[in-house]
């Protein structure tokens, strides 16, 4: 017990807190205090950042699908136009052929009148005559060609047409 009367020395020798320090030591929160009131700002923001996160990956969604139906409609349109222009060529062709063989049989024709001519008076009058049926005969094929061409254009470049205003929401 000798050991506790010089414990008891040292503890009265030792100055007593002043008001101050006795503020400033209640005034310092504990490591739990700080802990606790940390953490809960973080929660906070954590689940503010994980809300606005999945907003952003929901609204991204969104806008692909957006984008890849738009895309498909899209594609669709110029398979549609590709499609027309394809069948408009054909048709063109065929007009063309149908035009050439009309042609080279008029010449045939001419051909084989201009062989039986017996004068020269006929056979100018037999070429006047076929000039002026073929340049109405080819007035008639240009403007055939022409109506077909028109409609062709006007088939491959209407469902592009319709995509880019429903694309752009645009009255046409």
């Amino acid at each position: 017990m000798a050991s506790s009367p010089k414990k008891s020395a040292a503890i009265q020798a030792a100055p007593a807190p002043t008001p101050v320090e006795a503020d400033l030591g209640a005034a310092v929160p504990s490591v739990e205090e700080t802990a606790e009131s940390v953490v809960e700002p973080a929660a906070e923001i954590q689940e503010s950042v994980r809300t606005a996160l999945e907003k952003g990956v929901t609204e991204s969604r969104a806008a692909f699908a957006r984008a890849k139906a738009s895309a498909d409609d899209a594609a669709n349109a110029f398979e549609l136009s590709f499609a027309a222009a394809k069948d408009g060529v054909i048709a063109i062709n065929a007009k063309a052929l149908e035009s050439l063989r009309a042609n080279t049989e008029a010449n045939l024709d001419f051909i084989k009148a201009s062989f039986a001519v017996k004068t020269l008076s006929d056979l100018v009058a037999l070429q006047s005559e076929f000039a002026r049926k073929q340049a109405d005969a080819m007035s008639v094929q240009f403007k055939d060609l022409g109506a077909l061409a028109q409609k062709t254009m006007i088939e491959t470049i209407e469902p592009v047409k319709e995509q880019v205003a429903k694309s752009f929401k645009l009255a046409v």
